[in-house]
């Protein structure tokens, strides 16, 4: 007898040929869980990466019951919980549904939502797009033909600081100050009232879904449709000023440290919290996971950045823990190549290479050529390769020399 065996990926396709996606998106969720080599994963989405003190404590325990005692931030701000058993989904989501985290299981997947994680806490930006998120996620839930949407499909919502303009969403609202948003889709852009833009953002996610159905190539994502099935923002209901060459804003990341008088942003050492490093970041009035694998905590006075430091979080853009994140590697991950974690962890002995001059890039260590949650925008490549080495940047390199390949390749472009 045969064995079964997976359904063939459709091909890549050629430049300037539309992708044809002929099978449904199979990107994991919380009700919907994945299998991998370290057990069962559970994808949890956290419009604007919000969570309450509460819910902190329910995903610490739930990691410490049901999983591998840690809680792994990704990309886009979301939660996954790794090493689960195979007959704990419904454990899990009663869990989950408990603390307000699964308000609907028809939409789980699709609340992908990234907000500027520090907007109304620094007195930075031009509108607290965290309301927006709120909003937004309310409109989705609402919508039953939201739903359809793919579980890769990404609303970003940035403040004006432009610290996650960038990360690749399909609709993005930008707020540009005097009570105004700019709606970004498909390289095009309109201008409308603040007031209207959560409305207007679930409007073009709908002009997508009506453009995909056109299309016929079952595209997930607005970077998917061929030419000539672009989002009709008219069609779809947004009455809004188009916006003449749109630009997309460009600012970092909050760094570790001090936000505001009563705020603080820390990393997570490679993307992964413990439950007792969950536990360490309440009391707060509110958490909230960002996609450079750190954290926002929301009412924790500046004096408690010691205590997060001694609890193993990054809390110094100068540690040499900063802008180093890996994928799952081996042995959670049957494709990768090697343990990239292991090889990821800096030596604490070694400069960090932003120390000396200008900020050090991002660096993402992956087990193989799907470079799972890499970083966005420039960046270190670091990938594994069959025979036990890796390439930095494209350049062969020994295991045994990636240190200091990798520090002259954060600093040098």
């Amino acid at each position: 007898m045969l064995a079964a065996m997976p359904p063939t990926p459709p091909p890549t396709p050629e430049p300037g040929e539309p992708r044809i996606r002929d099978r449904g998106d199979a990107c994991p969720g919380a009700l919907r869980l994945h299998s991998a080599d370290d057990g069962r994963l559970a994808r949890l989405r956290l419009p604007g990466g919000r969570l309450t003190s509460r819910q902190v404590e329910i995903l610490a325990a739930a990691t410490e019951r049901l999983g591998d005692g840690r809680l792994s931030i990704t990309s886009r701000g979301n939660a996954e919980l790794r090493g689960l058993a195979d007959g704990c989904g419904a454990e899990l989501a009663a869990l989950l549904a408990e603390a307000g985290l699964l308000p609907s299981p028809t939409h789980e997947r699709v609340r992908n939502i990234v907000a500027s994680p520090a907007s109304g806490l620094d007195g930075l930006g031009a509108a607290d797009v965290q309301l927006w998120a709120r909003e937004l996620d309310a409109h989705l839930l609402s919508a039953p033909w939201a739903a359809a949407l793919s579980g890769r499909f990404l609303f970003v919502l940035d403040d004006g600081r432009g610290d996650v303009a960038g990360l690749g969403g399909d609709v993005t609202l930008v707020a540009v100050g005097g009570g105004e948003a700019e709606l970004h889709v498909g390289g095009r852009a309109v201008r409308l009232a603040g007031s209207d833009a959560p409305a207007a953002a679930l409007a073009a996610a709908g002009g997508f879904l009506a453009a995909a159905r056109r299309a016929g190539t079952g595209g997930w994502r607005v970077g998917e449709l061929p030419p000539g099935y672009e989002v009709d923002l008219t069609e779809s209901g947004v009455t809004a000023e188009p916006v003449p060459a749109p630009e997309l804003p460009q600012g970092p990341p909050p760094s570790p440290g001090v936000l505001g008088p009563a705020a603080l942003s820390v990393l997570a050492p490679l993307g992964r919290l413990t439950a007792a490093r969950l536990r360490a970041l309440l009391p707060a009035e509110e958490v909230r996971l960002t996609p450079w694998r750190g954290v926002v905590v929301a009412g924790a006075d500046p004096a408690r950045l010691p205590a997060l430091e001694a609890a193993g979080l990054i809390t110094r853009p100068d540690s040499p823990w900063a802008g180093v994140t890996a994928c799952t590697g081996r042995p959670g991950c049957a494709k990768s190549l090697a343990d990239v974690r292991a090889d990821a962890a800096p030596d604490p002995a070694r400069q960090h290479p932003g120390r000396s001059g200008r900020p050090a890039l991002p660096v993402h260590y992956s087990g193989c050529e799907r470079r799972c949650g890499h970083p966005h925008g420039d960046w270190t490549d670091v990938l594994a390769t069959a025979g036990g080495d890796y390439l930095v940047d494209g350049v062969p390199t020994p295991r045994t020399a990636l240190p200091e390949a990798v520090t002259a390749a954060r600093t040098t472009r």
